[in-house]
């Protein structure tokens, strides 16, 4: 198992200073937010149309773009696609995503936009909004002035007013359930890199009143071994509240071997919310890749699926017997949705998923 890989130069502008060119100061919205789960229904899921060449080289970009509009395809037979693209990219991502997915001209560094987008939810009376977490390149890991302005686009966009925090989150930093509970892993929303000086009481009170969240399940994850720090979209996720579905990676080689078995161990000991304790199923990942792809740093796991409306885009890697277990797998935890798994090699080789590459915007 990995997470996204890609590394830049660092840009100079920092978390304190975006948020203070925004005009932030500090003062809370108002109270009464929800994080809706994800296979609520939606209203559209946002996507972006991003690589680049500087970030995936000439050789990974144009697979990387075509499954990316792979997936587009596959989640625009379900429900709405709004696709930001830049200026001289329409052309070309209008012919490989298709008449079904809606484009919207935005400047970007890349494709990852369950990071760069904002976090929606529901105010009172349902009303929606978009929590913007001042997307910071990973802890300045990569290049990201254009895409710290993702955020505020997507929700000008939306047409939901967009919530102001210091905080410093990526949205697969973060798994919740709609009732109340969360994971997070430590490794990623406590990191210097991200919120100096936190703590795991200061960020809990500040999700409570972002997100609605009662219950915080802190999982260490691993810093500095990818770029995301250890994103929680890749080591567990909420199938439904009290269900979660975990990551096991069974390579004692990786480094997330380990950790993956303590995340299990935790998981198993934990209670939401309510009070009930979790059912943990273990989905593990797949012990080969199609041979063209064996000496990238692939993101090759089946925890980053994504739930849309009616359906479940999920990952395939040419295993045969793990693909077809996985399926198997989500098909049993989601009995009401169509599981459609896809190839997307060129964006597991660039170390993300379709969990990534996706953002969902609530009915």
């Amino acid at each position: 198992m990995s997470t996204r890989r890609h590394f830049l130069g660092a840009s100079l502008l920092t978390a304190g200073s975006l948020l203070a060119a925004r005009g932030w100061s500090g003062a809370p919205s108002a109270a009464g937010y929800r994080m809706p789960d994800e296979g609520e229904r939606h209203a559209a899921t946002w996507m972006a149309f991003g690589p680049s060449l500087a970030v995936w080289g000439e050789d990974l970009l144009p697979v990387a773009r075509r499954d990316l509009a792979r997936v587009a395809q596959a989640i625009a037979a379900h429900e709405p696609v709004r696709m930001l693209a830049r200026a001289e990219d329409m052309e070309l991502a209008a012919k490989l995503c298709g008449p079904k997915v809606e484009l919207l001209e935005q400047p970007l560094d890349d494709l990852w936009i369950r990071d760069s987008g904002p976090v929606f939810v529901k105010g009172e009376g349902g009303a929606p909004a978009a929590v913007d977490f001042n997307f910071n390149g990973w802890g300045g890991k990569q290049a990201y002035r254009r895409d710290a302005k993702v955020a505020a686009a997507v929700a000008a966009k939306s047409g939901a007013p967009a919530v102001r925090t210091s905080l410093v989150l990526e949205g697969g930093g973060i798994e919740v359930d709609g009732e109340g509970t969360a994971i997070i892993t430590e490794s990623c929303v406590l990191n210097p890199n991200r919120n100096p000086g936190w703590n795991k009481a200061r960020c809990e009170r500040e999700l409570r009143r972002l997100l609605g969240v009662d219950k915080v399940i802190w999982l260490p994850g691993i810093a500095g071994r990818d770029i995301t720090d250890g994103h929680t979209d890749f080591y567990a996720r909420f199938v439904r509240p009290g269900v979660v579905v975990a990551g096991l990676d069974t390579d004692p080689q990786s480094y997330d071997y380990a950790v993956t078995r303590r995340h299990l161990a935790l998981l198993r000991q934990a209670r939401d919310a309510r009070g009930r304790k979790l059912e943990v199923v273990v989905l593990p990942g797949p012990e080969r890749v199609r041979p063209e792809y064996e000496g990238h740093e692939m993101a090759a796991g089946y925890i980053n699926f994504y739930v849309c409306n009616g359906a479940v885009i999920a990952p395939e890697f040419g295993d045969a017997k793990a693909d077809r277990n996985a399926r198997a797998a989500l098909r049993e935890l989601f009995p009401q949705r169509e599981v459609v798994q896809l190839n997307i090699d060129g964006i597991a080789a660039g170390g993300g998923g379709i969990h990534c590459a996706t953002q969902q915007q609530p009915a």
